[in-house]
């Protein structure tokens, strides 16, 4: 069985889509785990009077990280999926992926292509979107390629590599796929299954000033805690590096040198710790 997480925060305006695009799946082998992140719209009354047969968990508003791991403890499943509220999926999505992983054993985390939709307008993804299938960690490390509402992970791989990092609130996605493809390859679905939206007030993305700079913290947490090999370590580095170079020369023609000095006093000390190591 598949667990699907949908985490929400003030969503009632797209959460009915959401779910209504999992209850028409081709396959029916799932369960529908609704994680409401402190919601004030009326989405815990559309979840009961509409949705009985999702199971609905209510926190204090504290975000998609914690939301999501409330959804993955709670899960009976034994693969995981995530749905943003935002999002929806097409009818095949689950028997195309479950399909896939049945005949590629190997695999414990598969993603898909997927339809971008902003301002109510189809966009065509960059060539630097570019997705993968097998080891591409080194490609993960330049921005994130995994879409959450796009995934399924075996639920052990959580066992192994740890949940979303609560301490993020952006870029939480990311930091996880780096966790997750040092150690596992992806398998990679070429279909366009997932309808992804954007553009409206309540992003996340909308909130962030200066991405690389969080990106740049979540590679930092990945040199310091994560026990890479040698030739990863070497590529996370390189990326580290060059990432505060971009980083810190935007902070330069800000006004902001302090950050030059403190960047560059972690980098040293990550140096030092692995060699030393």
């Amino acid at each position: 069985m598949v667990s699907v997480i949908i985490p929400s925060h003030n969503r009632a305006w797209s959460i009915e889509r959401a779910i209504d695009s999992i209850l028409s799946q081709t396959v029916k082998e799932f369960e529908i785990i609704v994680v409401n992140d402190g919601s004030s719209d009326g989405t815990e009354e559309i979840l009961t009077s509409r949705y009985p047969v999702v199971r609905q968990y209510t926190i204090n508003r504290s975000g998609v990280s914690k939301a999501r791991n409330v959804g993955i403890q709670n899960a009976r499943g034994e693969w995981i999926a995530f749905l943003d509220s935002d999002d929806y999926w097409l009818p095949n999505k689950l028997e195309e992926q479950m399909s896939y992983l049945a005949m590629n054993p190997w695999f414990q985390i598969c993603h898909t292509d997927e339809i971008w939709i902003k301002n109510g307008k189809r966009i065509n993804q960059s060539k630097k979107h570019q997705k993968y299938s097998g080891w591409f960690f080194y490609p993960s490390l330049q921005l994130c390629l995994i879409s959450p509402s796009s995934v399924i992970i075996k639920k052990t791989v959580f066992d192994n590599v740890g949940m979303f990092d609560e301490n993020f609130e952006y870029v939480e996605d990311y930091e996880l796929w780096l966790r997750i493809t040092a150690f596992y390859p992806v398998g990679y679905i070429n279909k366009k299954l997932v309808v992804k939206t954007g553009g409206h007030e309540d992003q996340l993305s909308k909130r962030i000033d200066g991405i690389e700079g969080y990106r740049i913290q979540a590679l930092e947490k990945l040199l310091s805690t994560v026990q890479l090999s040698e030739e990863y370590y070497e590529e996370a580095i390189e990326v580290y590096r060059r990432k505060c170079h971009i980083y810190l020369n935007g902070c330069m023609k800000r006004g902001k040198g302090d950050e030059v000095k403190k960047l560059g006093k972690k980098l040293g000390e990550l140096n030092t710790l692995r060699n030393s190591s």
